[in-house]
């Protein structure tokens, strides 16, 4: 069997083996050495096909030219950024300044226009995750279930997530974990400081500081990500005005008509509720009677679930090394179950949060990764195939479907906060 216990040459802990009863036996698979020739084949399949569905030249897509979140919105902040500025009046415009970064890309890209360009940036990025999951997997004889998730994944969210710059930050999570898992004296200095250039771009990244282990460890990794953050956000704030403008927009979020706040208020719509949908801050948000109220609701679940991550950081043993992950997907899915809006790409995060889980044969998430899963199914069923039914017609089928995209979700957050307070909190003795 195998135990974490320390290196004493550089402070970490490490594979050795053990006599100690009750110890937990890691996952491993006995082939995961050799190729992974079926693992390829079928992520250069599934690949193969979103390439011509997210460029839209495929006879199954039809025609219309790009996703409009590209060939529209992406576009549009290109030409406001190119120039030397934030979009000011833009309350679509809700991310940190370091989400300038992947919009400015695209333009780099030589020869291609700017829709095509980002297309092909996030494919490229695609591949760069799933080549880093397999190494770490096969680095140390792992399971390819990391892997094997990010690639069924991500095909199941079909080409949403090639049409979002969350599968750029996703990925800066993903390089931060992994980092976190070298055993140089440098690991935690670097998932510091990839952690915060991450969140620079979109804030949640910044939770996966939540199960840094006490001590050195986490004195060093907040550290790094402080002043990383830090610098990276004064540079742009000094080169490019408004830079700030976002938290405006932030503050006046409705009920996004996808959120867990939004159930009641699709079933009401059939019962003579007076409320209806609007267009309002980059979103299709409910307004109406008893918004508001839901939306107070749901912040302070936000804030609930921010005390118990302080709580568990309390009393929590966060010395092994699968807890790092597993606590990042943890505090990730109690922030999204209970925030105000849930985009599609959300589950981008939560697949690219969960393949690192996997890549620990020790990790207490493997059902919550299921869960994650089978909410991505439910997610694209979602959206755009039955969106327009659940925004305009409130349609029983599509109302049908978000609550179980929403209840599965609400399931593997509460499995996940579950598993990882058995897994790391010690239980405690009668005196």
């Amino acid at each position: 069997m195998l135990d974490q216990t320390t290196d004493r040459t550089t402070d970490r802990p490490t594979d050795r083996p053990t006599d100690r009863p009750g110890a937990p036996v890691p996952h491993r698979t006995p082939g995961a050495r050799t190729a992974p020739l079926p693992l390829l084949a079928v992520w250069l399949l599934t690949r193969l096909w979103l390439v011509p569905a997210a460029l839209k030249i495929s006879p199954f897509v039809g025609g219309g030219g790009l996703d409009p979140s590209v060939s529209k919105v992406y576009t549009g902040w290109y030409a406001v950024l190119s120039g030397g500025s934030f979009p000011l009046h833009d309350v679509s415009w809700q991310y940190p300044p370091g989400a300038a970064l992947p919009v400015l890309a695209p333009g780099l890209v030589p020869g291609l226009d700017y829709g095509h360009a980002f297309i092909v940036l996030a494919a490229l990025c695609d591949a760069a995750v799933f080549a880093l999951l397999l190494w770490a997997a096969r680095r140390r004889g792992r399971s390819l279930a990391a892997p094997w998730l990010w690639t069924v994944g991500l095909a199941v969210l079909s080409t949403m997530p090639w049409n979002r710059f969350d599968l750029h930050v996703t990925a800066l999570a993903i390089l931060a974990l992994v980092a976190a898992t070298a055993r140089r004296a440098w690991a935690d200095r670097a998932f510091g400081a990839v952690t915060a250039a991450a969140a620079v771009v979109k804030v949640w990244p910044a939770l996966l500081l939540a199960g840094t282990s006490r001590g050195s460890r986490t004195r060093t990794a907040w550290t790094a990500a402080a002043v990383t953050g830090a610098a990276v956000t004064a540079g742009f704030a000094l080169a490019m005005p408004n830079a700030f403008s976002f938290l405006a927009a932030q503050e006046s979020r409705g009920i996004q008509i996808e959120s867990v706040g939004s159930l009641p208020f699709h079933v009401a719509r059939h019962f003579g509720w007076s409320g209806t949908w609007a267009a309002k801050d980059g979103s299709h948000e409910f307004v109406g009677p008893w918004v508001h109220g839901v939306s107070i609701t749901m912040q302070i679940s936000t804030v609930l679930a921010f005390g118990w991550l302080l709580w568990w950081r309390r009393r929590s043993d966060r010395t092994a090394a699968r807890v790092l992950p597993d606590a990042a997907l943890t505090a990730t899915l109690l922030f999204v179950v209970t925030s105000r809006v849930i985009s599609p790409q959300y589950l981008v995060w939560l697949i690219g949060l969960a393949a690192v889980c996997l890549l620990r044969g020790d990790t207490t998430q493997r059902p919550v990764a299921l869960l994650i899963l089978a909410a991505c199914l439910f997610t694209t069923l979602d959206f755009p195939l039955l969106y327009r039914g659940l925004r305009d017609h409130a349609s029983w089928l599509s109302i049908a479907n978000l609550y179980v995209r929403n209840l599965l979700l609400l399931a593997a957050a509460w499995l996940s906060a579950r598993r990882l307070w058995r897994g790391t909190v010690p239980a405690r003795r009668p005196v």
